[in-house]
């Protein structure tokens, strides 16, 4: 009897030792396909390509209960090129996703590489795209980044705090520093976002302020989007407002633009038809005005597998670098012509 009682207090102590261990997940998505770019500088071209729909990745995240309601996470997220095997993200070993923090009653507290709001609210909910395939709403629209980052949709250096609000609500803060020494403002990130979900609403509005080097001007975006799903389709809608903001694939930041975009989602079996249009407006005398029109089409094969596909045409102004000065790209190629179609298949584990 003393015999099983030790072995019961033994398998009682390794039970709670096990449970008290992080849960890690290790989880990934592959996806390539073919393009076809036209209008470009140097003519038109085919090619493979990866990450079209979603940019492919592996990662890994985790989370330990602390006890008392708290909870430790991560997330470290590498990111690929199928078709040729290198590292993205200029070949950071994580350079998606990285950091870790901690969950509880008084919110989440993240530290390290992390998705500006503007992205999170604009790829995440609003665009039918969800910032891929041709349609990408990127081409047009800044997901906050800088011209320094390429308008990316990462901060480095930040610390994000998400509030735990109720009936719907949600809000977010994240501060980038700039770690500059004996300049706290130069190249210092001030973003957020509030949104309402509830049903079939959802309404995001995010705002992104980098400063530049000297802290002598700054980048300021701010979007407010909308989505409604109806059942039988949803309807999207952006507004946004952009100073000295990195616009679409250009990689130059524009003075003073805005930013309209309707979209279209709608489910038919196993399938899903999208759509969208995009209006670029310059305030300034430049004249940099754009336009984009796309159509997209998604397969469930199966809970994990889809293919897809999608066309995109950008009319960019005669004001604007010739041939092009706004590219069709998708989530991971920026493009090189105004005129883009992609057809692919994408996985995820």
């Amino acid at each position: 009897m003393r015999k099983m009682t030790g072995c019961l207090i033994a398998l009682g102590m390794v039970s709670a030792t096990a449970a008290a261990q992080s849960n890690v997940t290790v989880y990934g998505l592959i996806d390539g396909g073919v393009e076809y770019q036209r209008g470009g500088a140097a003519g038109s071209v085919t090619k493979v390509t990866s990450g079209m729909q979603n940019a492919s990745r592996i990662g890994f995240r985790g989370a330990e209960d602390l006890g008392g309601g708290m909870s430790a996470l991560f997330t470290l997220e590498n990111g690929f090129a199928l078709d040729t095997g290198a590292a993205l993200q200029g070949g950071a070993l994580f350079g998606r996703q990285a950091f870790v923090g901690l969950k509880g009653a008084f919110g989440t507290v993240t530290l390290g590489r992390q998705y500006t709001p503007i992205f999170t609210s604009l790829c995440g909910v609003i665009d039918p795209f969800a910032c891929g395939l041709a349609g990408n709403a990127g081409n047009l629209m800044s997901q906050g980044g800088t011209a320094a980052t390429g308008g990316g949709p990462r901060t480095n250096n930040a610390i994000k705090y998400a509030a735990p609000l109720t009936s719907g609500m949600m809000a977010e803060m994240t501060y980038g520093f700039g770690e500059t020494a004996g300049d706290t403002s130069s190249l210092r990130t001030l973003a957020g976002q509030v949104g309402y979900t509830a049903g079939p609403l959802a309404v995001r509005l995010a705002h992104n302020n980098v400063n530049n080097a000297g802290a002598t001007s700054s980048s300021k975006v701010t979007t407010l989007g909308v989505k409604y799903d109806f059942g039988i389709a949803a309807v999207h809608g952006a507004y946004a407002l952009n100073k000295n903001a990195v616009a679409g694939n250009t990689n130059v930041a524009q003075a003073d633009t805005r930013d309209l975009m309707i979209g279209l989602s709608a489910p038919v079996g196993a399938g899903t038809f999208l759509a969208s249009y995009i209006r670029k407006s310059d305030r300034t005398a430049a004249g940099n005005d754009a336009s984009q029109v796309a159509l997209g089409y998604t397969y469930a094969l199966s809970k994990r597998t889809n293919l897809y596909t999608s066309v995109a045409h950008i009319d960019n102004t005669a004001a604007n670098n010739a041939p092009g000065f706004y590219t069709a790209g998708n989530a991971t190629d920026a493009g090189s012509g105004d005129r883009s179609v992609n057809i692919g298949v994408r996985h995820t584990f």
